[in-house]
């Protein structure tokens, strides 16, 4: 087939209608105005998954290595997302939080997290203990960092708007199960109910699902998707917390801890915690899918995370199984909790991106083919860093069509 013989239904074909994939198509239109795009969601809206199931949190990048994309587009974006909201009438507010050492042996890790703030640009205000209580009164810790510019928001909200705002195509229900990419053409893709999309780039953001659709395309991703759930709790005393707090993070892990977090609806979200998803869409242990956990379990890399963080990974499954435990984690932060004061709250699920020797790929990742890119990590912070993010993709696909 000759190149004049395509018939392109879209100059560039965007598969994943969460908050990155959105963004994506948001920046393209105002980079270049005329460009057509068309956005491949599975789901019957926007938002379903990593964009809609998490904390809501702004976050300010303190925690992120100095000059990654995490850092630059987390301290980046968390101003853009915080100017976007106020635009657009989108319910948010600039919190600060609190990061609490509760044990001696988390001074270091609490101090070099000041010295990182300090690299990445954000200011941080180290408080004793006795200082805590300006802030929380009922929060106990030996020293903690306060971090102000950190937000919340409703990120469901910010992806519905930026749909709106793209002026992209938006096919929801369409989940793609075939990719046809010719050399220099662009890619033809088939959805689950049989239409065939053309476009001349293709970009994925297909977030839990970006490794296959890399592969469906033609590209080897070099990386596997594990997924990881993270389950939450209400707390039914929201007068306990005022803001967000966190305890000091483990620098050897990408997780944050179980944590505390005043929404925008003036709930308080308590977790989460992170345990191995049996699905790449499992939101409780009930969901089970035998093909993905098969190929979760095939990839080396999933036996050497067990392998090196069994001992913090044995803490999370007991969290999880264990109310009880799961609120001793809590106790350490916020001494006043009772199990009672916990119910049950949807849960989320992190992709994360996870190379053949078990490093959890740390930083934020997109790769390029033929005429496709793909972001194949974008856990959090990715929500707060999505305008970021959704420019850099632009522009590399705009680079692509010339």
């Amino acid at each position: 087939m000759g190149r004049g013989a395509v018939a392109y239904d879209c100059d560039v074909l965007v598969v994943g209608g969460g908050i990155v994939g959105l963004s994506v198509a948001h920046a393209l239109t105002r980079a270049a105005p005329g460009t057509r795009v068309t956005v491949l969601e599975k789901e019957a809206g926007p938002a379903r998954h990593q964009t809609g199931r998490n904390s809501g949190v702004i976050h300010s990048g303190i925690y992120y290595r100095p000059g990654s994309l995490k850092a630059r587009f987390a301290v980046r974006g968390a101003a853009e997302m915080v100017k976007f909201c106020a635009e657009y009438d989108i319910p948010h507010e600039v919190t600060g939080k609190l990061v609490v050492a509760t044990d001696r042996s988390e001074l270091p890790r609490l101090h070099a997290l000041v010295q990182r703030g300090r690299e990445n640009g954000i200011p941080v205000r180290e408080l004793g203990r006795a200082q805590i209580a300006e802030y929380e009164p009922e929060v106990r810790g030996l020293a903690a960092i306060h971090v102000g510019t950190t937000g919340i928001c409703d990120y469901g909200a910010v992806a519905e708007q930026l749909a709106r705002a793209s002026g992209a195509e938006l096919r929801y229900g369409a989940e793609v199960v075939r990719v046809d990419r010719r050399p220099g053409l662009g890619a033809a893709v088939r959805t689950a109910r049989g239409d065939v999309v053309r476009g001349r780039v293709l970009v994925n953001c297909a977030g839990l699902h970006c490794d296959r659709v890399a592969r469906l395309a033609g590209d080897d991703p070099g990386m596997r998707i594990v997924p990881f759930r993270g389950e939450y709790f209400t707390l039914t005393r929201p007068e306990l917390v005022r803001g967000l707090v966190y305890p000091v993070p483990d620098p050897a892990f990408p997780f944050l801890g179980v944590h505390l977090t005043r929404g925008v609806d003036g709930g308080v979200h308590v977790g989460p915690n992170a345990v191995p998803a049996l699905a790449r869409e499992g939101y409780d242990w009930g969901v089970v899918r035998p093909r993905e956990l098969a190929g979760t379990l095939a990839w080396p890399g999933s036996w050497q995370i067990a392998r090196r963080h069994w001992r913090y990974g044995t803490g999370e499954l007991r969290r999880s199984v264990s109310k009880a435990a799961f609120t001793d984690a809590v106790r350490r932060l916020l001494p006043a909790v009772t199990a009672a004061d916990l119910v049950p709250s949807p849960a989320g699920v992190r992709a994360q991106a996870v190379l053949r020797d078990g490093t959890l790929v740390d930083d934020f990742l997109i790769r390029e083919g033929d005429r496709t890119v793909h972001v194949l990590n974008a856990p959090s912070p990715a929500a707060t860093a999505s305008l970021p993010i959704g420019r850099e993709v632009a522009r590399r696909v705009l680079a692509a069509l010339r």
